[in-house]
């Protein structure tokens, strides 16, 4: 049974606090890292989304015991490459770039052949990019057209590497520096900057690491071989979930919000920086280092005279994942806005530049759209009053919650497609919706 969401009504002004999800980058680097452990680690808060999920059955099904208290879930880790499992085991990462991409990193050197397959939409998505620096290390990586389904063979012969990284794609370096882990030696990347999670939680597990940074580059070199011991970690809120519910009041009349607890990491907060830029004006307040990780409470208010941006390059990496909806807030913007070098987009989830243009289209904003760029013609006064479809979209849970987010601030009358992509990162999104005063209706259909 599918669903829809129908959405007709703005939602009234409001002034709340909330929480929001667990952060998921956290989450499934915290169950992925607990497996390699020695000893019992204990994750709290942990994200109960179905890429989550879908880590912790991949984990279970190499061998390793995993148990949900009531808490917290505890994962008896065993050590590096202490993985067991039948030859061609199918390990199927669903909708997962995360999972799937780093999880090659940790089987760089289990002997035994590993399928590692997802849905049509990840099945869809770039392989090479990790495919060519895990070949580096000496494993044997088959795949047909460089796309899922693959099959992994590590070796014991694993060798430390040298590469740049020079997507700004944190999935490619974690996965670079989990297969490090296993390897004797130094390995060296140089990389764009990108969110440093697994650097944080490296340091924090004193796992040998230097970083070294310039303005454009990281520096990284990992020992490997170096075991660790287990860890208890409490996972903070996601930035990328407190995006929709900033981009709300930001465009919403008179209203004010604080969320609680989020992780600030100076990585992932690309999308504050650029709305401030535009005229918003958002706090981060009684902020606090958590096992290196940035927490703090985030402050908005409705914005009125947003102005457009032309977005410097070096936010790209610290924003991907919430462009959507800076386009929607652009569209509502004076001026023309400017993004350039985002082909990256094209390669998450859905072609993600393709379809904000579409939908900016849709309601009525005049953009440009190249292959690696994007150019919106900001509307102030825009205000919808026709129907508006959004569906065939990949059943990307962005590109959902994102028209939630402009049905609700826009006005018409909205049917948004493939409900339960949500479930992908941030289950909760409606419920939160609602306790804000958003009316929202459902249709199922077969």
């Amino acid at each position: 049974m599918k669903k829809s969401v129908l959405i007709s009504n703005k939602i009234n002004k409001f002034d709340k606090k909330i929480e929001v999800s667990s952060d998921k980058s956290i989450s499934i680097r915290c169950v992925l890292m607990a497996s390699q452990a020695i000893g019992d680690s204990k994750i709290y808060n942990l994200l109960e989304s179905e890429d989550v999920i879908s880590t912790i059955s991949a984990i279970k099904s190499l061998g390793v015991k995993i148990v949900k208290q009531k808490k917290y879930y505890q994962i008896y880790g065993k050590g590096l490459n202490n993985f067991s499992a039948k030859n061609n085991l199918v390990i199927n990462a669903n909708n997962s770039g995360t999972l799937s991409r780093l999880i090659l990193g940790i089987l760089i050197r289990f002997e035994k052949n590993i399928i590692i397959t997802g849905d049509q939409s990840l099945k869809k998505r770039d392989f090479q990019r990790v495919i060519k620096p895990l070949s580096y290390f000496g494993a044997k990586i088959i795949s047909k057209n460089k796309k899922l389904p693959l099959k992994i063979k590590g070796t014991r012969f694993v060798k430390p590497i040298e590469f740049f990284e020079e997507k700004g794609s944190a999935q490619i370096k974690s996965s670079i520096m989990l297969a490090a882990l296993n390897t004797p030696g130094v390995t060296k990347i140089k990389c764009i900057k990108s969110r440093d999670h697994t650097e944080k939680l490296f340091k924090y597990l004193k796992i040998p690491i230097d970083i070294k940074s310039n303005k454009k580059f990281d520096k990284i070199k990992v020992k490997g071989l170096s075991q660790y011991n287990s860890f208890n970690y409490k996972v903070p809120g996601d930035i990328s979930s407190s995006a929709f519910f900033i981009v709300l009041t930001l465009l919403s009349k008179n209203s004010k919000i604080i969320i609680k607890n989020v992780n600030v990491n100076k990585t992932r907060t690309g999308i504050i920086q650029i709305l401030n830029r535009m005229n918003a004006r958002i706090k981060i307040k009684n902020k606090k280092i958590y096992k290196g990780e940035e927490i703090g409470d985030i402050f908005i208010k409705s914005a009125k005279n947003l102005k457009s941006i032309k977005c410097q390059k070096h936010f790209n990496s610290k924003a991907i994942d919430e462009f959507l909806l800076i386009f929607l807030v652009c569209a509502k913007s004076k001026g023309v806005s400017h993004f350039n070098d985002i082909s990256e987009l094209r390669h998450k989830e859905s072609d993600r530049l393709k379809i904000a243009a579409n939908l900016l289209k849709k309601i009525g904003i005049k953009v440009y759209e190249k292959k690696n760029s994007l150019k919106i013609y900001g509307n102030p006064n825009l205000k919808i009053t026709k129907n508006i479809k959004i569906s065939n979209f990949m059943k990307d849970h962005r590109v959902f919650m994102m028209s939630c987010i402009a049905a609700l601030t826009l006005g018409g009358k909205w049917k948004i497609d493939d409900y339960e992509s949500i479930k992908t990162s941030f289950p909760n999104f409606l419920i939160i919706l609602k306790k804000l005063g958003a009316k929202i209706n459902y249709e199922k259909k077969n």
